[in-house]
């Protein structure tokens, strides 16, 4: 873990729902947990960004307005922060949540400084509701936080173990890439993360590791090199 001094991990409001698909599942969540107590253990500052998918998918409705429907989306990532921040302090660490707008006495404000600051005090930093803003996904939100907190490496844990060359769900063949560019990513339209993101990544030299968070204690594995999906350099 020497490797990485801060990392940003990204978690799919679907995987934290488990097998119902919607909601939490609490098993999973404590899983997911234990695992980033060891990375805070080991000296590893971490930050979290959790998507909405498993409230909201506002995308799919052609019946709300798309800036109405993304703001119903940054709210559900709030939720969410609030719930997993709880399971964190469960088993035994210390958390705080950071909103970009005023969320009463339930979050902080975002700044940069009150971050760091939270990130020296050895406490893992929810950073939800987005970037504030519609139009853009906790994909592009997840970078811009990860450059602005001078992150070492992005964690993507999905449901899927890494990046192929095509769909494995629909290829049997699908190749799996253990290494690939973030160049080449944009070039060959693999859609790890969205394309907005994705350009971010690469022109602010913002490294990723992609994995499938199902899998026994991959949050820490990727950290470690070991046993990890796809590695997506700059």
């Amino acid at each position: 873990m020497a490797d990485y001094k801060r990392v940003m991990l990204k978690l799919s409001g679907e995987a934290l729902a488990g097998d119902k698909k919607q909601g939490f599942d609490e098993a999973t969540c404590i899983k997911v947990a234990k695992q980033v107590k060891q990375l805070i253990d080991a000296g590893v500052q971490v930050g979290i960004v959790i998507g909405g998918g498993n409230f909201w998918r506002g995308r799919t409705s052609e019946t709300i307005d798309r800036t109405k429907a993304d703001q119903i989306g940054m709210l559900a990532t709030v939720m969410n922060c609030l719930y997993v921040s709880e399971i964190f302090r469960y088993v035994g660490m210390k958390t705080q949540i950071l909103t970009p707008f005023e969320c009463g006495n339930m979050t902080k404000l975002f700044s940069k400084d009150r971050a760091n600051k939270y990130f020296e005090k050895g406490m893992v930093v929810f950073f939800a509701g987005g970037t504030g803003h519609p139009y853009f996904s906790t994909d592009t939100g997840i970078v811009l936080r990860s450059i602005e907190m001078e992150a070492d490496v992005i964690l993507l844990a999905k449901a899927i173990d890494g990046v192929y060359d095509s769909d494995p769900k629909t290829n049997p063949n699908a190749k799996k890439y253990d290494i690939i560019s973030i160049q080449e990513v944009l070039d060959k339209k693999l859609k790890v993360i969205d394309l907005t993101a994705t350009i971010m990544c690469l022109e602010n030299k913002m490294p990723m590791l992609v994995f499938a968070l199902g899998e026994d204690n991959s949050i820490v594995n990727a950290v470690n090199g070991i046993n990890y999906g796809t590695k997506i350099t700059v």
